[in-house]
């Protein structure tokens, strides 16, 4: 892999933010490794960008181990971003808001696991060519982190408010290895994760529209960028000005 060009590896990669993203790096010519649950759509496989994807489910150890060996093997070299961009919210059948009370403690381990644990994982594995690179780590948090939202269950809230603050503290402790750590927070974008419910929402958000991936890709990029060379230890809301609500 030439060390001309810089390399991200991003996980969540299939579709939604995480396809975005993809794009938007690949647009500017960085080198791309993935992962995600399903394999990527054809079309993207033609992208000369695209180096590597692992097909992975990150909730369970072993495919996390595997993945954490299939990208350390082809990137053999500096690692300039890594994106922490896959995640879960479990939803009800039945449409109920998941709280504290009706959701399976089960899927709370889950939740945790893939929404924070795996982050923190992915960051100690890969700090090594990061600190080469003196690079940078963009968590992707939420919205619901930070308020009681209507549609978003418990868990995956203080699972990514939890997210939030470990971005704090690793941009601390990331800093002595020269890498910068962020986080972004999107609000309601148009993904498969959005409840159809989300509309009512709207009269909410001062710029009236739901968000689309390339609007949380492009802030992606920007803190991965040199752009973003004095930033650390933020968090980005990308959510229209819903947060100030």
């Amino acid at each position: 892999m030439s060390s001309k060009r810089k390399v991200l590896l991003l996980t969540g990669a299939s579709r939604g933010i995480g396809h975005a993203t993809v794009k938007r790096f690949s647009d500017a010519g960085w080198r791309i490794i993935t992962c995600s649950r399903d394999p990527v759509p054809e079309e993207c496989k033609r992208d000369p960008n695209w180096t590597h994807h692992v097909t992975a489910d990150l909730g369970k150890p072993h495919d996390l181990d595997h993945l954490i060996a299939e990208a350390g093997a082809h990137l053999d070299g500096p690692l300039h971003a890594l994106v922490n961009n896959a995640g879960v919210s479990p939803k009800s059948p039945t449409k109920e808001r998941l709280g504290c009370l009706n959701t399976d403690l089960e899927d709370w381990r889950t939740v945790f696991q893939i929404n924070f644990f795996v982050p923190l994982i992915l960051a100690r594995a890969f700090c090594g060519p990061l600190a080469q690179a003196k690079g940078a780590i963009v968590n992707i948090t939420s919205i619901a982190g930070h308020v009681v939202h209507p549609f978003a269950g418990s868990a995956y809230s203080t699972s990514k408010a939890a997210l939030s603050a470990l971005t704090r503290e690793m941009a601390a402790e990331f800093a002595e290895l020269g890498i910068r750590v962020n986080a972004v927070a999107p609000g309601e974008i148009k993904t498969a994760m959005l409840s159809p419910e989300t509309t009512v929402l709207l009269p909410r958000i001062p710029l009236h529209r739901l968000g689309d991936p390339e609007d949380v890709a492009g802030t992606i990029f920007f803190l991965c960028s040199d752009d973003a060379a004095y930033v650390t230890g933020t968090e980005i809301f990308v959510n229209g000005g819903q947060h100030i609500y």
